[in-house]
């Protein structure tokens, strides 16, 4: 039987490359922003590209952020994409402060300019990096399931979730030396800020882990594996 997902159409995201890259993992693909074809999915993805506060302002305008958060407490399985992922924190702060959906503790901050060293980077953050796995993680049952650590996604971004809390990381990556989050999980919600859609077969093979998921229960912490 075909997985089906809903991608959420709010107007920001690579929503076509994204939908392609599902439908090449045999997943049946809905691309919409029906709040009632929303609450009735089976798994939710919700993509962004630009600035947090953009992408928060959209989902507030098209009332989408109580039926996201429905979904979310129904236990079902949602993945963030890049600002989907950012999103997930309390604030962020491109641009002045935007609240976000308080999911999880922390805050969306500018990576820093330079190097560890205090040399000068490139920002924005552009290009192949490897997943480093966080000391005590599992990544089985999970959206990294199977995948080697040190394997390379492809990040575009200028920003970076900060958790409070560890628990929230499912990977990391190193940018010259300044901690990246790469990957977040809180319960039956996953986020990656890396574009899957564009990292190859690592990719696909993460897209596939998350159609693989199963209804978790509401409310749960991240699985410790």
């Amino acid at each position: 039987m075909k997985r089906r997902v809903l991608v959420v159409d709010y107007g920001v995201g690579n929503l076509l490359s994204v939908c392609r890259a599902f439908e090449a993992c045999g997943a049946t693909v809905e691309l919409t922003g029906d709040i009632g074809r929303l609450n009735a999915a089976e798994r939710v993805v919700v993509p962004g590209v630009g600035a947090f506060g953009d992408c928060m302002n959209e989902l507030n305008r098209r009332s989408l952020v109580k039926p996201i958060l429905d979904f979310i407490a129904s236990g079902r399985p949602l993945l963030g994409i890049c600002v989907g992922m950012q999103m997930f924190m309390e604030i962020g702060e491109e641009f002045g402060e935007h609240g976000g959906l308080g999911l999880v503790p922390g805050r969306v901050r500018a990576i820093p300019s330079t190097a560890a060293d205090g040399s000068r980077h490139k920002i924005p953050h552009i290009g192949w990096n490897a997943l480093v796995k966080l000391a005590g993680t599992g990544w089985s049952h999970t959206i990294l399931d199977g995948v080697t650590p040190g394997s390379t996604v492809y990040f575009v971004h200028s920003f970076t979730a900060n958790p409070e809390d560890e628990r929230y990381r499912l990977a990391d990556c190193d940018y010259n030396g300044r901690r990246i989050s790469a990957a977040l999980q809180v319960g039956n919600v996953f986020g990656t800020q890396f574009h899957p859609e564009k990292s190859g077969e690592v990719g696909l093979r993460i897209l596939r882990n998350f159609l693989a998921l199963e209804r978790v229960a509401a409310g749960a912490d991240r699985v410790a594996v």
